[in-house]
């Protein structure tokens, strides 16, 4: 009886998979590409996901209130022949949900880079865990950071010259950015100022990506303000800034320029051994 029991369940099976198949309708593949080129400026977009963004997509929120508290000029982002690297608010500040973190910043620039706490006088209080070092917390806004200090940040965002998937090779292309070379950051500012920055890459490749920190001899800033951009070698070709940072979106084209959206704090500086 064997034989015949698994013969009938062979066609059963035909007869539940030819209805199957009826359910089925054909789809006719067309390809096509998602065109990169915006009708707008930089600025315009950047504001159309900002501040005034239509129900929650304010993606850039927190660099335009960047911008606004640092004073600078929205102009700047209509400039031609630049290329714009654009924060995506989690690259700023992420808060927790839950536990011990909820409602606290664990994540973005304002987590990698506290302030340095301060007494009423200004001046920094020690960490009573480890006393060579300042006491740091996460900031929660950008107005915890002096003006200076954001703008000069921001600034470093900026390229000067357009690169995107067309000109940027596997290997590290270093390019100038609006900050001022020579750049410094206060040791009363924030831990970005213990970050020891070279113009030179470690003489070890597998350090490439290193971050040294020592809290009275850094500087912060990359000291010729310059950036490295290059694709990364894998099936998404990203673009990488600094050795670190993969892109979240890239490739933009507007009216004045090209920009490439990041949603992982932006280190500004090249090489740090």
């Amino acid at each position: 009886m064997k034989p015949v029991k698994i013969f009938g369940a062979l066609i059963l099976a035909a007869v539940m998979l030819s209805g199957c198949y009826k359910l089925q309708k054909d789809y006719k593949y067309i390809k096509a590409e998602i065109d990169p080129h915006y009708n707008m400026t930089t600025k315009q977009y950047m504001l159309s996901r900002g501040t005034a963004g239509a129900g929650s997509d304010t993606i850039f929120k927190w660099m335009q209130l960047g911008i606004e508290y640092a004073g600078i000029d929205m102009a700047e982002y209509e400039k031609p022949g630049r290329t714009y690297i654009l924060l995506h608010n989690s690259a700023i500040r992420t808060l927790g949900t839950s536990g011990a973190t909820n409602g606290k910043t664990n994540g973005g620039f304002f987590f990698d880079y506290p302030i340095i706490v301060k007494d009423a006088s200004g001046n920094p209080i020690k960490s009573k865990v480890e006393p060579f070092f300042d006491s740091t917390r996460p900031a929660m806004f950008w107005n915890e950071y002096p003006k200076e200090f954001v703008k000069n940040y921001l600034m470093y965002l900026i390229v000067q010259g357009e690169y995107g998937f067309d000109n940027i090779g596997i290997n590290n292309q270093s390019v100038p950015t609006l900050l001022n070379p020579g750049t410094v950051v206060s040791s009363k500012d924030s831990k970005l100022s213990w970050v020891i920055t070279k113009t030179s890459p470690n003489p070890d490749p597998t350090l490439a990506t290193a971050i040294v920190y020592a809290p009275g001899a850094g500087t912060g800033f990359d000291p010729e303000a310059k950036m490295n951009l290059k694709m990364g070698n894998n099936d998404q070709s990203p673009i990488v800034i600094n050795d670190r940072i993969n892109d979240r979106t890239a490739g933009f084209y507007f009216t004045n320029g090209r920009a490439h959206v990041y949603d992982k704090t932006i280190h500004p500086f090249r090489y740090s051994w």
